[in-house]
């Protein structure tokens, strides 16, 4: 009678794990199917352009005017890839050393006040849409660059600021887990040597955690580098590469947003667009492998 009772409650278990099991196996398979359709759709889309319609690929990585309306097309990428990557790195530049300070600040100087009104403040950062930044870019900033610097105030150097604002939580936050999982034993080591807590802070703790605050960054600038409409807002969206901050410029996803609408699907414009999007996907990728990259530093 014993032996029957465990054969039947081991059924049941057996049963919800065997579920269990095919449940995760369909979810992984369902995204795994989504990641590889959207690279192909993606790819055979960008890859038109230069397999059906002949446009150089040099011509467009290297090319410095972007007029797909005239009589003669011309598809030049470099305006709007310099524009992208000038106002991410600016915007990591700007944001690095504020998140640096702040998880400095919440961790080590004086965590009750940091994690019970900075932390909530920061957080509220990462939840306000992007259209609100690029709106308070365009009332605030852009106004007053126009003020004290020649020019419209709209170009990279209010795109960036804008940006630094939006990808702050994202390195504040990875700072301030990496602080926070310290061993407490490298610090008390260095106060036992004499060490001031300045001289532990900038000599011990950021040097040690200085891999996972780098993935931070490029975590902050791989979103940055995606930004659309927060950025479109305040950069001026012209197709040239600027000789200041303070002259307008495009992105890549400002010129995909911009002008994917007004195109018709299977033109020469509309696959040059996708050829956008495609490098695009090559950036993010090239971001992810250094995130790994950087988490494997850490892991040593």
């Amino acid at each position: 009678m014993k032996k029957s009772n465990d054969r039947e409650v081991a059924t049941p278990h057996l049963a919800e794990e065997w579920v269990g099991k095919v449940y995760t196996f369909i979810c992984i398979l369902f995204l795994i199917i989504t990641i590889f359709s959207m690279v192909y759709f993606v790819a055979s889309k960008g890859l038109s352009t230069f397999i059906v319609n002949g446009v150089s690929v040099k011509d467009l990585l290297t090319g410095l005017k972007w007029k797909p309306d005239s009589d003669t097309p011309l598809f030049g990428a470099l305006p709007f890839i310099f524009g992208s990557f000038s106002t991410s790195i600016l915007a990591a530049i700007i944001a690095a050393p504020l998140g640096f300070c702040a998880a400095v600040f919440m961790v080590e100087l004086s965590p009750k006040i940091g994690r019970t009104f900075m932390q909530p403040v920061i957080e509220l950062l990462a939840g306000i849409p992007s259209v609100v930044y690029g709106f308070v870019g365009l009332s605030v900033i852009v106004p007053l660059f126009r003020d004290i610097f020649p020019g419209q105030g709209v170009g990279i150097a209010a795109g960036s600021l804008v940006l630094a604002f939006m990808i702050l939580p994202t390195i504040t936050t990875i700072a301030t887990d990496a602080l926070a999982s310290l061993p407490s034993g490298l610090k008390e080591g260095s106060y036992a040597l004499g060490a001031t807590r300045w001289q532990t802070i900038y000599r011990i703790v950021l040097p040690t955690t200085l891999p996972a605050q780098m993935t931070g960054i490029v975590l902050g600038i791989a979103r940055a580098f995606g930004e659309a409409l927060a950025v479109q807002m305040v950069i001026g969206n012209a197709p040239h590469i600027p000789h200041s901050l303070f002259e307008s410029t495009s992105t890549l996803t400002s010129a995909i947003t911009l002008s994917m609408g007004n195109t018709a699907m299977g033109s020469v414009q509309n696959n040059a667009l996708w050829s956008l999007a495609l490098i695009l996907m090559m950036m993010t990728f090239v971001f992810v492998f250094i995130i790994r990259w950087l988490e494997g530093r850490k892991k040593l």
